[in-house]
């Protein structure tokens, strides 16, 4: 095999590199790790499979089958691939219609979005789309994950206290549902729940990031096996066929592809938010570098395999790799141990589960949703970024309004909406002399900063576009004319920090000089870089301000002309 096959081989299936540097002591924590995992995976699985509107073996079947390939492709060492509560939520929110009440076509359906989901990643890799993912803010995903977390407890809530579930409706119409009904809770089912609440909770503040509710659903299901839940009045799980499905295609049609697309699109945006923050998080922290676009890959690849298992959309999950992570995983191996040990559930015990009481995996479920609802990055959004606390306060809004599937519209909207707003609205910085040196930084942050009189210096920090010149250009002139009675002779712009300059941006430079010039008031740049100060000639701003080159700094534009604007002894 030639360099270039091998070094192509290499870059596609990441595993190649660290199974060759394998070393045997990292294989006890890699073992280690992978039994805490599936002890993790397995009440997460049947969990967001009831949230998906799936029988529970598709959540087994999810996780099995996307972590026997996900290791094989991914760049992150610590991340797992699984079920995830928003794509399980946002699955089971957004089928129901199509499937039209029946489940054999709910789940062909589901298994078809992974396939989609699939899809979408390996053209988001082939083009190299990973930087897509950053124009998700972490102020709207904030806001988005809690308004998901709220959604998702409305449909549990009933569950825990042995309601009938509410079918159909908003986040608004399933809380008066509930509510409404709330006087015909069934006391052993709340009873069930409660207590598995409490156990959760406690496991949580004392046992972190142990198999807690492993324990707990293993608790459930040998007391309902002596005690008559059903005779109160509990639902419980039902029959988990054992063995696997056969894979292959699921039974749909162009028209139904055609109509989950855009759930698709919203599943891996989710998907690909998630999985690369969190490899990011483990890349800095263990010194290993992340390619954003290899996650993509992985992630179609684990899509690929679930869908033709019969499962539903899977991603990165955030608890189950800070799991993973704190069990000792060296590397990805962890995961394929995990998946083998969800493989002999699902070949040899999955009967066991039957007896699981409802309100016992509704508990579950909503003690995985506190991971989603953060109340002090709210509280801290309000303190201090009172703007960006309203935009995620949109985002959970647009959620609760408007279901998951265009409240991922919704937060994407904002996050570029936002991201325009900033780019649109640069800081234009007034600078000071920094007193005793020849440094100059912005008056507004450091008021002992001393003013030159008859000049304004400023700088833009960014560059300086079509669409933020008409924002720069009036700042400039306010700047002027809140001189009043000390009119300023001289105006300089330092360029040092505007990395690029376009052509709306030479021109606005154009307008400005021949707006001062009418006020007898000069411009000069200085400090622009080689890009910048080659559009600037082109578009003849040289010519009009006088040259720019890498020679003059603003203190030496200052130097020269603070004697000539000085103003005359009384």
């Amino acid at each position: 095999m030639n360099q270039q096959t091998t070094s192509f081989w290499s870059s596609l299936l990441p595993s190649l590199k660290w199974l060759k540097e394998y070393q045997r002591a990292w294989l006890r924590g890699d073992t280690v790790a992978g039994i805490t995992l599936a002890a993790y995976l397995l009440p997460a699985a049947l969990g967001d499979a009831s949230l998906a509107g799936l029988p529970p073996e598709a959540g087994l079947y999810a996780c099995l089958f996307s972590g026997l390939i996900f290791w094989l492709f991914c760049s992150s060492r610590q991340t797992v691939i699984t079920v995830t509560s928003a794509i399980s939520l946002l699955v089971g929110s957004s089928l129901g219609t199509l499937a039209g009440g029946d489940p054999g076509r709910f789940r062909a359906l589901a298994a078809c979005t992974a396939l989609l989901v699939a899809a979408v990643a390996l053209v988001a890799w082939l083009v190299r789309a990973g930087v897509v993912v950053k124009f998700i803010s972490e102020t709207v995903m904030i806001g988005f994950k809690a308004g998901v977390a709220l959604f998702l407890a409305s449909t549990q809530l009933p569950k825990l206290f042995g309601l009938p579930a509410a079918h159909g409706g908003g986040f608004w119409e399933r809380m008066g549902a509930f509510l409404s009904h709330i006087g015909e809770t069934n006391p052993t089912a709340l009873t069930l729940g409660i207590s598995a609440l409490v156990l959760l909770a406690l496991g949580k503040r004392f046992l972190p990031n142990k198999p807690v509710a492993l324990g707990v659903v293993m608790a459930a299901i040998a007391v309902a096996s002596l005690a008559d839940f059903s005779g109160h009045g509990v639902k419980l799980l039902g029959p988990v066929p054992r063995g696997l499905p056969p894979p292959g295609l699921p039974d749909v049609t162009w028209q139904d592809m055609n109509q989950l697309l855009p759930l698709a699109l919203a599943c891996f945006l989710l998907g690909a938010v998630e999985t690369v923050a969190i490899g990011r998080m483990f890349s800095e922290k263990y010194g290993y570098r992340l390619d954003t676009n290899q996650e993509f890959l992985a992630l179609a690849a684990g899509n690929l395999a679930t869908g033709l298992g019969h499962g539903f959309p899977v991603s990165g999950g955030m608890s189950q790799s800070l799991v993973n992570e704190s069990a000792s995983a060296r590397t990805p191996l962890s995961g394929l141990v995990a998946a083998g040990i969800v493989l002999v559930v699902a070949l040899f015990f999955s009967d066991l589960l039957h007896n699981l009481p409802q309100p016992v995996l509704a508990a579950v479920v909503l003690m995985a949703v506190t991971s989603l609802l953060k109340v002090s990055e709210l509280r801290r959004l309000w303190r201090n970024h009172r703007t960006e606390f309203f935009v995620a306060i949109a985002a959970l809004l647009g959620v609760l309004g408007q279901g998951l599937l265009r409240g991922v519209v919704v937060g994407t909207i904002l996050s570029l909406l936002l991201l325009l707003r900033r780019a649109s609205n640069p800081h234009v910085a007034f600078l000071g002399r920094i007193p005793g040196t020849r440094r100059f930084s912005d008056r507004e942050r450091h008021a002992d900063n001393e003013s030159i009189p008859g000049v304004i210096a400023f700088r833009v920090e960014s560059g300086i576009l079509y669409f933020n010149t008409e924002h720069i250009f009036d700042a400039v002139l306010a700047r002027v004319d809140a001189e009043g009675k000390s009119p300023a002779k001289l105006v300089v712009c330092d360029l040092s920090t505007s990395p690029a300059v376009d052509l709306a941006g030479a021109r606005m430079f154009l307008t400005l000089h021949r707006e001062l010039a009418r006020r007898g008031i000069a411009l000069h740049l200085v400090e622009a870089r080689s890009s910048v100060r080659d559009i600037l000639r082109l578009e003849g701003v040289e010519e009009k301000v006088g040259r720019i080159d890498r020679f003059r700094s603003l203190a030496d534009v200052v130097d020269d002309v603070t004697p000539q604007h000085s103003p005359a002894p009384d």
